[in-house]
């Protein structure tokens, strides 16, 4: 009975997946539905969300609006000399809505509290072609992290950990799907590149 219970306590702790795609209506999209970019104030992609799917609601248009995505990608960062795992929006100030596109449907998302326009050229919506949205859903899904790199190419770092610990080199390459570093050290009077995890290094010297 103990261990289920520290099962379960385990259990609750995990966190799912950050939502990135809305429901504003119950009503599948039609053949005229596409999707479209509007931009937001910043960190207000949620609460244009949240208040679009009143305003459809409250002025019954849940048959011409119906989703929202905000797009999202797993990073890794480092974190008091930890790997992290966490999740950040890949578009901030952007979100794609479907919608099928009338003078009042652009009215209703257009004066929503947080938007400030839609994207497209000559001040027309531009819709964003299905293949677009699929890459976008299958880049959020595929929980492939790439690490956040607080480096940059040519910067002069200390390695402090593994065989080359105390040596100072400086950064060739960055792989951030792996969280690697190539680190060009001198070794015995010659430049070595050694490959060095994000945690092997400091910027201390």
């Amino acid at each position: 009975m103990v261990a289920k219970i520290k099962k379960a306590k385990k259990l609750k702790k995990k966190k799912d997946p950050k939502q990135f795609i809305f429901d504003l209506s119950s009503v599948k999209p039609g053949v005229k539905a596409a999707w479209y970019v509007i931009n937001t104030y910043s960190g207000h992609e949620y609460k244009v969300i949240d208040a679009l799917k009143q305003r459809i609601k409250t002025m019954g248009y849940q048959d011409y609006i119906f989703q929202a995505i905000v797009p999202i990608q797993s990073k890794m960062v480092i974190r008091r000399g930890k790997k992290v795992k966490t999740q950040e929006k890949t578009l901030p100030g952007y979100v794609l809505v479907q919608m099928e596109m009338t003078d009042d449907t652009w009215t209703i998302v257009r004066t929503t509290t947080g938007v400030t326009g839609f994207i497209g050229i000559e001040q027309k919506p531009s819709p964003v072609s299905q293949a677009e949205i699929d890459q976008i859903v299958k880049t959020t899904t595929e929980d492939k992290p790439k690490y956040q790199a607080p480096f940059t190419p040519g910067e002069v770092i200390k390695i402090t950990d593994g065989p080359f610990a105390d040596f100072i080199g400086t950064i060739e390459s960055i792989n951030k799907a792996k969280g690697k570093l190539k680190v060009l050290v001198s070794f015995f009077e010659r430049e070595t590149p050694v490959e060095v995890d994000f945690l092997q290094v400091s910027k201390d010297i």
